[in-house]
């Protein structure tokens, strides 16, 4: 196919968002060749595309000449969370200094769990969240979390999709996990065991706002020490408690 019909009816604004969109935790280092692949643009497109988006620091390059996010990119990133992650962080690192373990935040977009935030420690068990990446929300503590509170129009939309089967406990049954998300509603709490992850289990609180879940806060161990994720409910509902309640006051006026 010649490289000026594949282009055909994409705006310059298309085009630029299948260049950034190229990007993701798995691919943050690309090529011309990687990026007009992935974008399914034609090379000449992503040359010249890439060259401004370089020189205005949206992308930047490398010692080994491949492309990544840039800095000014990263810089506008920060400003999508608005005041909810600069109001939680001196909570999670309260969190995490009374538990020692990791403690995340994540919202949900689209039909995925985001994390804005996270605190860690050396010792803490490896988890596979990151500070701006996705994870599907089922098989996750925040994902249960901020599903139970979701309109009820998207739970029995989402429950009707094929869902990701990340390790053998990931619980993928629309009946099952119906009734699970009601117990979270239940008791103010969701909990996994190895459902994303072998090897780590999680708690998860919502971020309450007038009833809706704007975010949740999450703890994740080793699952060698599942008992003592109960003990972890109450510190991590206070904490999400109080996120809720700083963040309820930014929005309001004067």
């Amino acid at each position: 196919m010649a490289g000026h019909s594949r282009e055909a009816g994409r705006t310059v604004t298309s085009k630029v968002l299948a260049i950034l969109g190229a990007f993701d935790a798995a691919y943050p280092r690309l090529t011309l060749t990687d990026l007009a692949r992935r974008s399914g643009l034609p090379l000449s497109t992503v040359h010249r595309l890439a060259a401004e988006l370089e020189g205005g620091r949206v992308l930047s390059r490398g010692p080994d000449g491949r492309l990544r996010i840039g800095l000014r990119l990263w810089e506008l990133g920060r400003l999508a969370a608005g005041d909810l992650q600069e109001v939680a962080h001196p909570w999670l690192l309260e969190l995490f200094a009374g538990t020692g373990e990791n403690v995340h935040l994540a919202v949900r977009d689209g039909v995925e769990a985001l994390y804005l935030d996270k605190v860690h420690g050396r010792r803490a068990v490896r988890i596979v969240s990151r500070t701006g990446g996705r994870l599907p929300m089922h098989p996750t503590g925040v994902g249960k979390a901020l599903l139970a509170y979701a309109p009820e129009w998207f739970v029995h939309a989402y429950l009707a999709r094929e869902l990701e089967r990340p390790t053998p406990h990931t619980i993928t049954e629309p009946g099952r996990l119906a009734r699970e998300l009601a117990a979270v509603r239940a008791q103010g709490y969701a909990l996994t065991f190895e459902e994303m992850t072998l090897g780590s289990c999680s708690a998860a609180a919502p971020v309450l706002v007038e009833g809706r879940a704007v975010a949740a806060v999450g703890i994740v161990l080793s699952s060698r020490r599942a008992r003592e994720l109960h003990r972890l409910v109450e510190p991590l509902r206070a904490a999400a408690g109080e996120i809720a309640r700083a963040y309820a006051a930014t929005a309001r006026p004067g």
